[in-house]
């Protein structure tokens, strides 16, 4: 699929056909209109084919008047009904001299929210500050994302003050994973922006390099928060194996003082086979023998919890 986009009369419009200053946004692209773009922009085919590697990692490359950006962002993967992954995608930026081209492997809301107007004051035909207004969105991404993941955590705090189920250990290991796609793609996109703010490949203008700058500020935040959740979520992890190895210790000396309670009886029991006699039983008062096993069950039991809760020193 591919759009084509201008900023006409401060609105984002849809363009029927490619013009000077528009932003052209590709998503998921067939071979055929790759081949446009190549032949009618004269883009670099390389550029396209890496911005469409879904192993392509954040980075920034000049190939004589072009420009590519590669950025991670952050996307949803609803894994089941209950477990929800955070995952990153790579989204190619490419600037040429009359153009801006997005290149992506499917939809994004940052590019939905570009081509809606949601977001304002967006020039089509600034392309240097269309893209660091596009890199500002992508970090406020992360940032939102990383709230839900806090949200998720509390609540798993507040379950392991009672119950907690095998759907929600599910979802520790998939926010445990989403933190680690968070912290390598934060990591890698801070490198990349670094790069632009020197402005050897860049040309940065005063107002563009304040939006860049708050982007690096904003990507720090992001990776402080990655941090600091990681460790809380080990945290939980490690009290939660604690709770379960105690929980475990307890319903085992449980079932062990069953177990000796009910063999007792099979003790006193046993001293008697088919071959002798049960005490008083020639007297006729083999009731009274009865009585006589359990007198003797009950002082054994007695006898063991005593000495179980140190009643003898």
């Amino acid at each position: 699929m591919i759009e084509f986009y201008k900023t006409i009369n401060s609105k984002v419009q849809l363009m029927d056909k490619v013009e000077d200053g528009c932003w052209i946004n590709i998503v998921d692209p067939t071979r055929e209109e790759l081949e446009y773009i190549i032949k009618e922009l004269n883009i670099e085919p390389s550029f396209l084919n890496s911005a469409l590697d879904e192993e392509e990692s954040s980075r920034i490359k000049s190939e004589e008047d072009q420009v590519l950006i590669i950025v991670d962002v952050p996307i949803t993967d609803q894994q089941t009904e209950n477990t929800i992954i955070y995952l990153t995608m790579p989204v190619g930026i490419i600037i040429s001299n009359n153009h801006i081209i997005t290149v992506a492997v499917k939809p994004h809301a940052v590019l939905k929210e570009m081509a809606d107007g949601t977001i304002k004051n967006v020039q089509t035909g600034l392309k240097t500050r269309f893209v660091f207004m596009m890199l500002l969105r992508i970090v406020s991404r992360f940032l939102q994302h990383l709230r839900q993941i806090d949200k998720i955590q509390n609540l798993m705090e507040k379950q392991l003050q009672r119950y907690m189920k095998n759907k929600d250990l599910f979802q520790m290991l998939g926010i445990e994973k989403s933190l680690v796609y968070f912290s390598t793609a934060l990591k890698a996109n801070e490198a990349t922006i670094e790069k632009i703010l020197r402005g050897r490949i860049i040309k940065l203008y005063e107002d563009d390099q304040d939006i860049l700058e708050d982007v690096l500020i904003e990507i720090k935040q992001a990776i402080d928060m990655t941090s600091t959740y990681s460790g809380i979520l080990s945290s939980i992890m490690d009290i939660f194996a604690s709770i379960i190895s105690n929980n475990l210790n307890i319903t085992m000396k449980i079932l062990t003082s069953v177990t000796i309670v009910m063999a007792i009886p099979n003790i006193v029991t046993g001293f008697f086979g088919m071959n002798v006699k049960l005490p008083f039983e020639d007297s006729g008062y083999w009731g009274l023998s009865m009585i006589i096993v359990i007198i003797i069950t009950i002082t054994i039991v007695a006898l063991k919890i005593m000495m179980k809760k140190d009643m003898f020193r």
